[in-house]
């Protein structure tokens, strides 16, 4: 080869593996190391990682969670990833994209997963990374759509086939063995009814509620019909009328009783007792509600064992924009990159 090309073939090369690797790092989510406080007041999430998984079509999870993982980060000191559907071939994050996400390896050493997903079927070597989270007893917290995170429609012969929602194997698949309840039906009327989060009279004392008073929602109460007697309902979903925080309760109905609407529970796993909390509300427009996310956080200090830390008047406020879609299908932001979620740096 003569000089001159092996010059601009070197030069290509070195030109290409700054965009391979940019590109590798995009479709791997995007992290928040933890701020460290001060050495006499560490944040309290010092040295804890938390894995957030974002993935449904309808309730905009993909900018949820990078919200609320900033919050974490960046107020509470936990180290977060966030991860997301993405196109394999644009790299761009793509919530349709129910067979690719990709960076799960992360998983393997977290100490808490947040999950978000909806009517996943992942790729076998892919899923295995979360089973193995699952099966290792380490804490989760199930937000929305979370109850049917899987549904096996190509290989029902998987060998995780028994996580999707409506599983014959394993009644109810992840969402009502794992987190407490598989989907049921929308207990309101979906867009069209607001949610009120209304604290069971029994756990209102519980360490998730603490400075938890005022939750609202856009979105609609969902139906839970089997948690067991030793779940603990933390919130109630109490239907609106309307789709504004000031509306009226409808009378009797869907409110008589009100649904679950989060809770956690232990689970008995071979590994001792697996911290788990479920909710129906979360959606990113249900979480400009400072109450919810307050309520995430406390549920991320009494999943890892913190409860001890938990502060009813620790900072929840927003770090940087947040300006949440509506929810809807077909209504999530194209061509977003997951690092345009990174903080920016220092001084900028």
């Amino acid at each position: 080869m003569p000089p001159l090309a092996r010059t601009l073939l070197a030069c290509a090369i070195a030109g290409a593996a700054p965009l391979i690797a940019w590109r590798a790092q995009e479709q791997a989510g995007v992290t928040y190391e933890g701020a460290k406080g001060s050495a006499d007041t560490p944040k309290p999430g010092s040295g804890k990682k938390i894995v957030l998984l974002a993935g449904d079509e309808e309730y905009r999870s993909e900018e949820a969670l990078p919200m609320l993982a900033k919050i974490l980060a960046v107020r509470h000191g936990f180290r977060c990833t966030v991860l997301f559907s993405i196109d394999p071939k644009s790299g761009a994050i793509d919530p349709d994209q129910q067979m690719h996400v990709p960076g799960l390896a992360a998983l393997d050493d977290a100490d808490l997963a947040i999950v978000f997903w909806r009517f996943r079927e992942l790729p076998d070597a892919d899923m295995k990374h979360f089973v193995d989270y699952v099966e290792s007893g380490k804490p989760l917290i199930g937000i929305r759509t979370a109850t049917h995170a899987f549904q096996y429609q190509r290989d029902k012969k998987s060998p995780y086939a028994k996580y999707s929602f409506d599983s014959p194997e394993w009644p109810g698949g992840f969402g009502q063995q794992v987190l407490g309840d598989t989907w049921v039906a929308h207990h309101g009327s979906h867009g069209s009814q607001s949610t009120r989060g209304v604290a069971d009279p029994a756990h209102q004392d519980h360490p998730i509620l603490r400075g938890v008073k005022d939750v609202w929602g856009p979105t609609d109460v969902y139906a839970i019909t089997h948690l067991l007697p030793g779940d603990v309902v933390l919130l109630r979903g109490q239907v609106l009328q309307g789709m504004k925080p000031a509306d009226p309760p409808v009378e009797g109905g869907p409110n008589a009783p009100m649904m679950p609407l989060m809770w956690c529970r232990e689970r008995a796993t071979d590994h001792g007792a697996q911290r788990v909390v479920g909710s129906t509300i979360g959606a990113a427009v249900d979480l400009q509600s400072a109450d919810l996310r307050r309520a995430f956080v406390n549920a991320a200090y009494w999943a890892l064992h913190l409860e001890e830390k938990i502060d009813p008047k620790s900072d929840v406020s927003l770090v940087g924009d947040y300006a949440p879609t509506f929810f809807g299908f077909g209504k999530a932001k194209k061509g977003v990159m997951p690092a345009e979620h990174a903080l920016p740096a220092a001084g900028k």
